[in-house]
């Protein structure tokens, strides 16, 4: 079996202004403080000896490449993101960074939930992609409009509740 994986489907390229800070700071984290602490970890580690049967030395080689790899890819996908950080003029719809409490139809559940880039999605604090099945269900919505959604346990239908920007 080789190692190859189809290539990842792009992903929208819109972050918001508290998700562009939090991928700056994760970026300055590493170069400024966790990389050097590596690198002098791993210099201490090669200063040991022989180095084949040193694992805290492949552990460190292995910890700075992974750092790298992160480093890497944020540089780039910082440079590609545009931020969107003003609500839209048409602030009844549902847009990116909007704030949506949707009803499922059949259940009655509630669940709010915040449109954001692909880069800032969290679960836990209801921060959905805007290229999840749910947020390109919903988009140009509004309120008391009804629409379907093909999610993971099959099609489920929703009514949007309300519609709110942070600005």
């Amino acid at each position: 079996m080789g190692r190859w994986r189809p290539p990842a489907e792009k992903s929208t390229a819109l972050i918001t202004p508290e998700g562009h800070a939090r991928l700056k700071a994760e970026l300055d984290e590493l170069w400024r403080f966790k990389r050097p602490e590596v690198v002098k970890a791993l210099a201490a580690a090669a200063a040991e000896g022989d180095r084949s049967e040193n694992a805290e030395y492949t552990y460190r080689k292995k910890q700075l490449g992974e750092i790298d790899r992160r480093v890497r890819y944020l540089s780039k996908r910082l440079e590609a993101l545009r931020v969107v950080g003003e609500a839209p003029s048409d602030r009844e719809a549902v847009f990116f960074g909007a704030t949506v409490e949707v009803e499922n139809v059949v259940s009655g559940d509630t669940q709010r939930y915040r449109i954001v880039g692909p880069d800032e999605t969290d679960a836990r604090h209801g921060h959905i992609s805007i290229d999840s099945p749910l947020a390109r269900a919903m988009l140009k919505k509004r309120i008391d409009d009804e629409f379907e959604a093909q999610l993971p346990g099959g099609v489920q239908q929703f009514v949007i509740v309300d519609v709110a920007y942070a600005n």
